[in-house]
């Protein structure tokens, strides 16, 4: 056990399996006292009561939450627990979420829809929202929200897709209004088994897009094997630490043992015109060789 977080109040969502779990478990183990979180007990694979006494368990403190996150007055509860129980709260990190779609857009339901973006986005906002004044105050905060490569626009899904870039953009957002407080605000895009990615949907969409040609032999193996969710704790205890007090609003990506910065996105060229409004004509003509 270390002692880098020591007497520090963390808070997973999403910690009943999974990557949550892996994260409360080494926030646990670097001295943080956890609240684990997911939204119903007696979940296949896990729940927060379960991650809670494993904490317990190896000698550290931890106490479940359950409810849905996606509910502006749950988070708000789930955010006073861990105040009830343990006198503060300096670390939030929104992992919770619901299992993929890969549903085309075609086919996408409204219900689809706010299903994914409530439970994802919605859900992190909620928290983030409820913590913030809190971390205000004490003038010391860490906030580390999931994404995904989704985020870059991959399909299938793209309730998924907005949902995880509607993440990215709150994580720089939010980095920006706290960073004067002592706290900040990171995001993360982990490769790892969880019951998201290696349930049988989600098997037989690799495979389609394998015999499609869209996946290499190599790749199509890669992601049929992701890495253990333990793999992802490190850089997140990491981001906890009084170590990384000048990081924020970054999005890594982390898979197995490699570790990626993506860069924010900048103007790649620029066309301009002086005197009046393009004209269809000009545009015809200097879009496609000047601006792309």
């Amino acid at each position: 056990m270390g002692f880098k977080l020591k007497e520090k109040v963390a808070i997973v969502t999403g910690s009943g399996q999974g990557i949550g779990r892996a994260i409360a478990i080494a926030l646990a183990n670097e001295g943080a006292k956890v609240v684990t979180n997911n939204r119903r007990p007696g979940t296949p694979g896990g729940d927060a009561e379960t991650t809670a006494k494993q904490i317990i368990d190896q000698g550290n403190e931890a106490i479940p939450f359950f409810g849905d996150i996606a509910d502006f007055n749950i988070a708000e509860k789930l955010i006073q627990a861990a105040i009830e129980k343990f006198g503060r709260l300096d670390i939030l990190v929104n992992n919770a979420g619901t299992p993929k779609l890969l549903t085309r857009l075609w086919e996408l339901t409204e219900e689809d829809w706010d299903t994914c973006i409530d439970s994802f986005l919605k859900g992190t906002f909620n928290c983030t929202r409820h913590a913030t004044p809190i971390m205000k105050q004490q003038k010391w905060g860490r906030i580390i929200n999931t994404t995904s490569i989704s985020w870059l626009g991959n399909p299938p899904d793209c309730a998924y897709a907005a949902a995880k870039a509607g993440t990215v953009g709150l994580t720089w957002a939010t980095a920006l209004e706290i960073m004067h407080f002592g706290a900040t605000c990171n995001a993360f895009a982990p490769a790892a088994a969880t019951r998201l990615n290696t349930n049988n949907k989600v098997k037989t969409h690799l495979k389609t897009l394998f015999e499609a040609g869209i996946l290499t032999k190599e790749r199509y193996e890669e992601m049929l094997n992701p890495p253990s969710p333990e793999t992802v704790a490190p850089l997140i205890v990491y981001l906890c630490t009084e170590e990384a007090s000048t990081i924020t609003g970054q999005v890594f990506d982390i898979d197995g043992n490699q570790l990626s910065l993506y860069s924010k996105p900048v103007k790649a060229s620029t066309i301009f015109k002086e005197h009046d409004l393009w004209t269809v004509d000009e545009l015809t003509k200097l879009v496609p060789k000047a601006l792309l």
